[in-house]
């Protein structure tokens, strides 16, 4: 498939009927355009990092630590990215993130991106701190490829009710995240006194689970503070260790994922630990300041366990550019993350598909220009140190 093609599209509709994006189509550029149109505190919590930010900085600068080295007259009029990753098919080996609290976005939130998604057959990542439930989810994407990142809650009868709630949903890849067992310092959001969980916002999930509900006094709607922090009580999980896996494995037969692997050794106890994949992440940066980036950590991972088990990547991915850079150092697929709610806050459905589209389309003319066929020929040899 060429996604390319999206570009002669955009000429000739710019030439020939003069009209224009709306959403610009440099995709560094998103976040910029995305911030004139955010509240003060969807901006605070979309965008901003943990600390000082230098985490999400360090994303960034990695990929530029990184060249992409073209070859000449080996590439095709015919591309083919697609790929299968832990049984789900999709067109390019890309698939939307778990993000939480995307109606902080667009009033739409995540119907509007699974939607989207559906549309591009991009695999829809469903975040535990989501605006919309499970079912919504699978109403809205239909029967589009979806995976659901858990976030492991401290009452084990919500844990089991969200994994059957997902399974019978349509989920069939469970993500574990990592690296939140407790929120991170993130100073925008503290210094509004901001936390949108406790305005039940993004625990949709909760507040439509049978488990939660039994752990209430009152109906949400007689106290809503009262649920809020019922939430506030099983979130935080530091506890969580290694040995939980097995228990996990019990209670899901599909693949699992662990979600926020940055060294060789975590990768190496995974393996271990008979999970089918991991994603090297550091959460976007959101999580821990002055961490390492997450593509500085991605080659030596793949070198580690890459035979062993699937590694997928994310954390700091903007444009078609870096997509291609991720899987050349070893990435099977790449999460993209941030780029897509600015495309929900510019456009609903429409701005997170744009997004899609040209993410896809610059992904497929980096690749072709640098003399590939498609995304399975991306390896160490496409890219060089700057």
């Amino acid at each position: 498939m060429n996604f390319s093609d999206h570009q002669i599209g955009i000429y000739a509709q710019g030439m020939f009927t003069d009209q224009r994006p709306q959403i610009t189509t440099n995709l560094a550029r998103l976040e910029e355009q995305a911030a004139a149109t955010l509240s003060p505190e969807a901006l605070g919590y979309i965008v901003a990092s943990a600390g000082s930010g230098s985490t999400a900085r360090a994303n960034r600068d990695a990929f530029d630590e990184w060249r992409i080295a073209p070859r000449m007259l080996r590439s095709s009029a015919e591309r083919d990215h697609a790929v299968t990753v832990l049984g789900t098919s999709m067109p390019a080996p890309l698939i939307i993130a778990p993000v939480g609290v995307q109606t902080l976005a667009h009033p739409d939130g995540e119907l509007a991106t699974v939607r989207a998604a559906a549309e591009l057959s991009v695999p829809y990542i469903h975040s535990t701190q989501a605006s919309h439930s499970f079912e919504q989810i699978a109403e809205a994407g239909g029967d589009a490829p979806r995976w659901y990142q858990l976030y492991w809650p401290t009452d084990e009868s919500v844990l089991l009710s969200f994994l059957d709630r997902a399974k019978a949903s349509g989920f069939t890849t469970l993500v574990l995240t990592l690296d939140t067992t407790l929120l991170g310092w993130r100073p925008a959001d503290l210094d509004r006194g901001y936390l949108p969980f406790l305005a039940n916002l993004g625990i949709e999930n909760y507040l439509t689970d049978p488990a939660f509900l039994a752990g209430l006094d009152q109906s949400v709607e007689a106290n809503p503070v009262a649920a809020a922090m019922h939430w506030a009580q099983i979130f935080p999980n530091p506890g969580l260790n290694w040995s939980q896996l097995a228990f996990l494995r019990e209670q899901w037969d599909g693949p699992i994922v662990l979600k926020g692997i940055c060294t060789v050794a975590d990768g190496r106890a995974a393996v271990d630990h008979g999970v089918d994949g991991i994603v090297v992440s550091n959460h976007g940066g959101r999580q821990i300041d002055g961490a390492r980036s997450s593509l500085s950590a991605l080659p030596d991972i793949v070198d580690a366990v890459g035979d062993q088990l699937t590694v997928l990547f994310d954390s700091g991915v903007r444009t078609g550019s870096d997509m291609a850079k991720a899987l050349a150092l070893g990435a099977d697929a790449v999460l993209l993350g941030r780029p897509f709610l600015y495309g929900l806050a510019l456009g609903g459905q429409d701005g997170v598909a744009h997004v899609l589209r040209c993410l896809l389309a610059e992904f497929d003319l980096v690749t072709s220009l640098s003399g590939h066929t498609g995304a399975a020929e991306l390896g160490r040899e496409s890219v060089i140190r700057a």
